[in-house]
């Protein structure tokens, strides 16, 4: 079990900081000045780009993606290429092998793109089920020279994990994670609508599309073919304990607030300038007041929870208050 963080990090090296890929369809020009905005005033060493959803969407943007990526190399930002999470086909393998041809550093979310990369120091992503120590040391040995793990694993896990390999681990630390992908479309099937022709609804909503039980409570949300968390994983709290047991990188994932001001203050959290506490109440007014936070997975509980304090949701103008002993 992790213990919550009462106080400064461990002083030890400096925990770096990546920006994840995009999961939900934004405006290209949004997109764009998001990225521009990233470049210029985020404290946070890597940014992944390219799309990990859904390859029809990778058009719109496409036209902007090498001007981005100059930008945020200007901003000194390491550039990372990530490949599609769930490949269907032919033209999906098509569009991931594009992607692994890139130069620079490429994060394979699935092992046909590890295949790809084979023997090429890459990155593996999130969605790659890296849930044991043999499976890190494999692709370490593949060339992985990062690993971001997934989402579900606990403390105890991730802390076997980083002993073991080679490669640097991440972990994500704050956003809608990622649950569940299918090969249809969510987005299009809530709108009656097909995936060959969703007429790209997922873009009327930003940060998701929300999911209710019958009772009426949000906890999913919808981004195209893929099943979000409703709540943001916040692990504020946890990153002195997980620096400690061999995590050295931390995950945002972009979602429709002021990243630049989120990554500002996980940064001062990870240079120890501010405790857990000060990072949770600091992020709080940044998120939507129906959006709770959530940091169960690292806990070994459900990930819907919050453990350590209280989480407050408000939904159809009924306040719910939970506290986890």
């Amino acid at each position: 079990m992790i213990r919550p963080d009462r106080g400064a990090p461990p002083k030890h090296s400096r925990a770096a900081m990546t920006l994840g890929p995009l999961l939900h369809n934004w405006p290209a020009e949004r997109r764009r000045d998001f990225y521009f905005r990233i470049a210029d005033e985020a404290p946070v060493d890597s940014v992944c780009l390219g799309e990990v959803v859904c390859p029809k969407r990778a058009p719109f943007f496409a036209p902007f993606l090498d001007q981005v990526a100059e930008r945020l190399i200007r901003g000194g930002k390491e550039v990372v290429f990530s490949t599609l999470a769930l490949v269907t086909g032919a033209r999906d393998m098509a569009f991931v092998a594009e992607a692994a041809a890139r130069r620079g550093p490429i994060e394979a979310n699935d092992l046909a793109a590890v295949e790809l990369l084979r023997g090429r120091p890459h990155h593996v992503g999130p969605f790659v089920n890296v849930y044991s120590e043999d499976t890190a040391r494999l692709l370490a040995g593949l060339g992985a020279a990062r690993i971001c793990l997934p989402v579900e694993l606990p403390a105890a896990a991730i802390g076997v994990i980083a002993k073991a390999s080679a490669a640097e681990i991440e972990v994500v630390a704050f956003g809608r994670v990622p649950l569940a992908m299918s090969v249809r479309c969510f987005h299009a099937r809530s709108r009656g609508l097909g995936k060959g022709n969703c007429r790209f609804v997922c873009g009327e909503d930003a940060d998701g599309l929300p999911v209710e039980t019958v009772e009426g409570e949000r906890f999913l949300a919808i981004a195209g073919c893929h099943i979000l968390s409703h709540a943001y994983v916040n692990l504020a709290n946890e990153i002195a304990a997980l620096r400690a047991a061999g995590v050295s990188r931390f995950r945002l994932l972009p979602q429709a607030t002021d990243m630049v001001a989120v990554a500002g203050i996980f940064r001062r959290l990870l240079d120890g300038r501010i405790g857990g506490a000060e990072a949770l109440a600091e992020t709080r007014p940044l998120v939507p007041p129906e959006v709770g936070f959530a940091n169960g997975f690292v806990h070994g509980r459900a990930g819907e929870e919050y453990v350590g304090g209280r989480i407050y949701l408000k939904h159809k103008d009924v306040s719910r208050r939970l506290e986890i002993k």
